[in-house]
């Protein structure tokens, strides 16, 4: 009596035959363990029932299996008239069944076998949780790298802005103090240009043009008094050079007068009144018509 075969043994354990028969193919009908292994790796297939279909020359159930099968019709032929219709029904009996001992030991097996795949995924799901949770702290990191370069580039460019104001305004009371200086060396005292201007000993006065001499000329201003009106409603007086910028005036009042820190402000002429801009600022005030003498007035921006 011969064994059952592979085909034969998984449909006993209950697998369906359109399954089985897959499973045998596709191992090459190497064995229960084989087939079975398959069987579990694939269950979840969407293709898994579709119907199968063996490829020419492959027939289930093994290399003497084939063979018994291909030569089924001829031996048929043969045994007519001979050994009667009984031929087949031998065969058939001929089959060794699986023992119970056989069956409970394949079903161990198959749940050996589905227990490893579940360990098996169990630890691939972890490993990919893993990398998951990997890949998004390096993102994470990556991420808060490129906000921090950004906020240092800010600060930076904040703090160089602050300093090439500062240094601009540095040179602009340096520059106050060199004219004051060289007014007060002028003027030959330390007070104030226009107290020492006033203690001068009075010069002549020119003589008076007669009708037959030549036009008088228009005299040159080289300084200029100017008058700030403070938003409070106090006021300060200084004299410039014609050729400084309106700029040091800003600057001035920005240092002696009583803006809030931080405050804003631009400066306007009243009569006519005419507001002057940050182009204005960089123009000399005998350019603006502020020379010999101005009132200016401070207003917010």
């Amino acid at each position: 009596m011969a064994e059952l075969t592979t085909l034969e043994s998984l449909l006993e354990m209950g697998f369906d035959r359109n399954r089985a028969e897959k499973a045998v193919a596709n191992t090459g009908n190497q064995g229960i363990e084989q087939a079975m292994d398959w069987l579990m790796e694939h269950e979840n297939d969407p293709d898994i029932d579709e119907p199968f279909v063996p490829p020419v020359g492959n027939v289930l159930g093994g290399g003497a299996d084939s063979q018994s099968t291909t030569e089924q019709p001829s031996l048929a032929d043969t045994a007519e008239g001979t050994a009667g219709d009984g031929s087949c029904d031998n065969d058939d009996s001929a089959k060794i069944p699986m023992s119970e001992d056989e069956k409970l030991e394949l079903e161990e097996l198959m749940r050996v076998k589905q227990a490893e795949r579940r360990e098996r995924e169990r630890a691939e799901e972890l490993e990919h949780e893993k990398q998951r949770r990997k890949h998004g702290q390096e993102l994470q990191q990556i991420r808060q790298k490129l906000q921090d370069d950004d906020m240092k580039k800010l600060t930076d460019q904040r703090m160089k802005e602050k300093m090439e104001d500062k240094m601009a305004r540095q040179r602009v009371k340096d520059k106050i103090a060199r004219d004051r200086e060289e007014r007060a060396q002028k003027f030959g005292g330390g007070g104030p240009p226009s107290t020492a201007a006033s203690s001068q000993p009075a010069q002549p006065s020119p003589p008076s043009p007669t009708s037959h001499g030549p036009p008088p000329t228009k005299k040159e201003y080289d300084e200029s008094r100017i008058q700030v009106r403070m938003l409070d409603g106090s006021t300060l007086t200084a004299v410039f050079k014609a050729q400084e910028p309106l700029a040091a005036v800003r600057v001035y009042v920005q240092v002696n007068g009583n803006t809030p820190e931080g405050q804003d402000f631009t400066l306007l002429s009243p009569y006519p009144r005419h507001v002057y801009t940050e182009l204005d600022m960089e123009k000399p005030l005998k350019e603006l018509g502020l020379v010999p003498s101005a009132v200016l007035v401070v207003a917010k921006k």
